[in-house]
């Protein structure tokens, strides 16, 4: 009986060490969760509908990319860029997706760029890049994110002037 006894005293002790441990707060928790997020990239791209079917995360990125290229070359394919411009074969455009799925876009030049009247460009691309089928956000766990990405736009293949 004096073991049981004994096992119980000691049984007691080693159970306080249990009940006394500290619970973190809830701003600890917090902070250690926000260090843990990469805040540079999205769980999920933004996407078309033509690109929603395939299951992989950089095929269905790049098939955004490929058909938001082509969308925005076939809308200035039919503008005068390249009869005011000949020597513009290629522009950068900085694409934003709002997370409500409007989008922004802007023409990116070279700093020392006087070649081009980059006003009128960029005018002449707002104009003509409206009307575009309805672009799905990018995803943060579960939550549309705005997300920025820059587009090579060919204005002009090489062999068809």
């Amino acid at each position: 009986m004096k073991q049981f006894f004994l096992f119980l005293v000691l049984l007691s002790f080693n159970s306080c060490q249990y009940i006394d441990k500290q619970v973190p707060s809830e701003k600890e928790l917090l902070q250690k969760e926000l260090k843990s997020i990469n805040w540079k990239e999205v769980d999920e791209y933004p996407s078309v509908a033509n690109c929603e079917k395939i299951a992989d995360k950089k095929q269905r990125q790049q098939c955004f990319f490929d058909v938001m290229a082509q969308l925005i070359q076939q809308k200035l394919d039919i503008d005068t860029l390249s009869i005011l411009y000949p020597e513009l074969d290629t522009i950068q455009v900085k694409v934003t997706v709002f997370p409500n799925s409007t989008m922004k876009f802007e023409p990116q030049f070279p700093k020392d760029s006087v070649a081009y009247d980059t006003i009128k460009i960029d005018s002449i691309l707002h104009a003509r890049l409206v009307d575009f089928p309805k672009i799905n956000p990018a995803l943060k766990r579960g939550l549309p994110v705005k997300t920025q990405f820059i587009l090579p736009v060919i204005l002009k293949e090489k062999g068809k002037e």
